[in-house]
């Protein structure tokens, strides 16, 4: 990463070399979960936005999990030398929402490998009860990193019962202090660009993440997937999306409240093209230059990461 990028904000890749000394792949994979938003546990039909679990395309839960290690380790090293370590990114669906004898069975398979140094479990903040914590956290005694990934999207409880997430704010902080008493490691997930929301909106939701002790954020441009409950509110014109302007302007506002110790794992959001409806540039293709907006507009405002945390500190 560029030195001026690097000063902007604090990339996944920084902490990562910083931790490690070198190279740090994450091997995404899927697995057939589901979530208590889907399977009429507190309801059905899971988030609006939401298509397979957010799973990309390539994936297939259903090819065993030690095979999709063991594919993501050769293409890794392929592409970038056999001098790489790896995380293994349990990403689609809730990764905690399961039978403790299946949930343990599926991080234990992590251990296998020797390159594998840390895992990355996503789930929901209301699927994280303390069984659960404890037993993220023994692999922390085993040597992994373990880093826990919750999806709060906005801290506006009527967008949350609007996008069906069927959680509320609270659970989402009650999961973060939670977490934050073990030796675990946070990452937020929220989106920008929700139907209905404006700045203040989007703000208060970075404020949130702000005065939680959170180590790490994942910001996402809402897109809009085809074959989805948003894709038909899209389509018959209920709200509109975030140009790449709007967008790049909003993420800064949020990343000059976040602390600069939090790790931004994620800037934007990506999807094949063939799925995607708007805005056109969350693509793979476009990916960088989402990016390259964000740093634009940081250099612009000549500010940073941490810039205005609202709190004191």
């Amino acid at each position: 990463m560029p030195t001026a990028e690097k000063a902007l904000y604090y990339s996944l890749k920084d902490y990562l070399k910083e931790r490690y000394g070198r190279r740090v792949q994450k091997i995404t994979v899927a697995l057939p979960f589901t979530c208590p938003n889907i399977d009429g546990t507190k309801a059905r039909g899971g988030c609006t936005y939401c298509f397979s679990g957010t799973r990309p395309a390539h994936l297939d839960a259903y090819i065993p999990l030690r095979d999709q290690i063991e594919d993501g380790i050769r293409r890794a090293k392929e592409r970038y030398g056999k001098n790489i370590l790896f995380f293994v990114y349990y990403q689609s669906y809730s990764n905690t929402y399961g039978e403790y004898e299946y949930l343990k069975s599926v991080y234990d398979t992590a251990l296998e490998f020797e390159e594998v140094v840390g895992i990355d479990v996503g789930t929901r903040p209301d699927c994280a009860p303390e069984w659960v914590l404890e037993l993220l956290e023994s692999y922390t005694r085993m040597g992994l990193e373990v880093w826990v990934e919750y999806g709060l999207q906005s801290a506006n409880f009527k967008t949350l019962r609007l996008i069906n997430r069927a959680h509320g704010v609270s659970d989402f902080v009650d999961a973060v202090l939670r977490t934050k008493r073990r030796n675990l490691k946070v990452c937020a997930h929220i989106i920008l660009g929700l139907p209905h929301e404006d700045e203040e909106d989007m703000l208060e939701t970075g404020k949130l993440l702000a005065s939680l002790p959170i180590d790490g954020v994942k910001i996402h441009p809402l897109h809009v997937i085809k074959n989805t409950k948003m894709a038909e509110q899209y389509l018959r014109g209920e709200f509109e999306v975030l140009s790449l302007e709007e967008y790049a302007k909003r993420a800064v506002d949020v990343l000059e409240i976040l602390p600069p110790h939090v790790v931004v794992h994620r800037l934007t959001g990506e999807v094949e093209p063939e799925r995607l409806i708007a805005p056109d540039y969350c693509t793979y293709a476009k990916k960088q230059e989402v990016i390259n907006a964000i740093v634009e507009e940081l250099i612009r405002r000549k500010t940073h990461q941490g810039a205005k945390i609202p709190f004191n500190r």
